[in-house]
């Protein structure tokens, strides 16, 4: 009785040297001679090479071998063999193929394209290998996400997308028709944070998020995914340990389950591990604006850091950085006034070395109900819309701070990504739709 041949995934083929299996696949390019073929395979778990020799194969295989196209499926079968020389360690010995569908034309051949010409191709570029290894690497932090705050504590909640009001004051606001009444996508969940930390003590909301900001730079999107916990009897200090606790807990799950993908962008797995010792240095506004101006830097105490600034403080210290206790000004208006000035507020902003900037914001929220009623009203926002917001003040209060984590901003500074559109499956832009 003829064995079976087992079907696996390129990732297991560690697991089945000297063993001939067969592999469902797609071609991602090939090169050869007259006598051998060299076809680079992907299935979606990983990258490597079945090698088609004209001389142990039939002359209709090899044939089908050279005649494959970019992109085409295909089963191939054949024995599996270690391969110092790729960084993947393995190979196929390819005896047989199969064509499953065929592929002609492929757009996005072997060379350089543009970012705009790759925002069209979205839905395709998604196959190759900068995408692949983001996106995976995306998906470890989303999982390393629920398995940090699992082990911490906290319960999930699920804040709505669709909102009444806007709520950190702004009008960079997507809004929508909700049965007659103005409606907008959430900028935010963490006002409803605050209220499940009320009742749960610890809890996270992890959803997207959406910006109306007409913004075409590197860094922002009009929709991105927050991870946005609050945490009740716990003070600023408090917030800052866990915090640095979480960013340093996403870059070791990356390190540990991320090694080939970290090798295909180029990585430097040295440097993210130096990002894991702890803590991280804080730095008060104060004292930042003036390293700033003592470096040559134009900025005055009051205004919002920019980039440069944010990059040149992350790379002087040479490691995620804590700047804290920001002017109230710039502040939104739930954040807790500080003990001995009424010019600033409790907050900090985490800010990330080698020019990603600000990858967390948080602060201690303010919990006097009549301080934070006239906030809302020197604001204009509609009072009616925040009464269950200063419930939360009346009824029990207590100490609590909260932070926000934006997914894909962490994404490129984990991958070292230049372009946020790594981060993401489909494109976000402010001024056309895509796929």
């Amino acid at each position: 009785m003829t064995e079976e041949i087992p079907k696996i995934k390129i990732i297991d083929a560690k697991n089945f040297v000297g063993k001939t299996v067969t592999i469902g696949a797609w071609l991602r390019q090939k090169r050869g001679s007259g006598k051998i073929a060299f076809l680079q395979l992907r299935d979606g778990t990983a990258f490597f090479q079945g090698v088609v020799a004209k001389a142990d194969v039939s002359e209709e295989v090899f044939e089908t071998a050279k005649s494959l196209k970019q992109e085409t499926s295909i089963y191939v079968t054949g024995e599996i063999h270690e391969d110092a020389r790729s960084s993947f360690g393995y190979e196929m010995a390819v005896s047989d193929i199969k064509v499953i569908g065929e592929s002609h034309d492929y757009p996005i051949t072997p060379k350089e394209h543009g970012t705009e010409f790759l925002f069209d191709e979205r839905h395709l570029y998604l196959r190759h290998l900068k995408p692949f290894a983001t996106l995976k690497i995306r998906n470890t932090l989303v999982a390393a996400t629920y398995e940090f705050f699992n082990k911490e504590g906290f319960t999930k909640l699920d804040a709505p997308v669709l909102t009444g009001s806007a709520p950190e004051g702004t009008t960079e606001l997507f809004e929508t028709d909700y049965f007659g009444e103005p409606a907008f996508l959430s900028q935010t969940g963490q006002l409803y944070a605050e209220a499940g930390a009320m009742a749960f003590g610890k809890v996270f909301t992890f959803g997207p998020t959406f910006r109306a900001e007409k913004s075409k730079t590197r860094r922002h999107l009009t929709e991105f995914w927050m991870i946005e916990p609050e945490m009740a009897f716990m003070d600023q200090e408090e917030s800052l340990k866990l915090q640095e606790r979480y960013i340093a807990f996403l870059i070791s799950k990356v390190l540990e389950n991320n090694d080939q993908e970290l090798d295909i962008l180029k990585r430097d797995k040295d440097l993210l591990r130096s990002y894991t010792q702890l803590p991280y240095p804080r730095v008060s506004y104060d004292d930042a604006v003036k390293l700033l101006q003592d470096n040559d830097f134009d900025v005055e105490w009051g205004v919002d850091f920019g980039s440069p600034e944010e990059t040149f403080l992350a790379n002087h210290f040479a490691k995620p950085v804590f700047i804290v206790d920001f002017p109230k000004a710039i502040k939104p208006f739930y954040m807790k006034r500080h003990k001995t000035r009424d010019d600033i507020v409790v907050s900090a902003d985490l800010l990330a070395p080698e020019g990603y900037g600000e990858i967390i914001g948080g602060s201690e929220r303010e919990t006097d109900y009549d301080y934070l009623k006239n906030e809302i009203e020197k604001l204009g926002l509609n009072m009616d819309e925040y009464a269950w917001y200063l419930d939360l003040r009346k009824y029990g209060s207590v100490p609590h701070s909260g932070f926000g984590l934006g997914l894909e901003r962490m994404v490129t500074f984990v991958t070292g990504e230049e372009h946020i559109r790594e981060a993401i499956p489909f494109p976000r832009m402010t001024n056309r739709l895509r796929p």
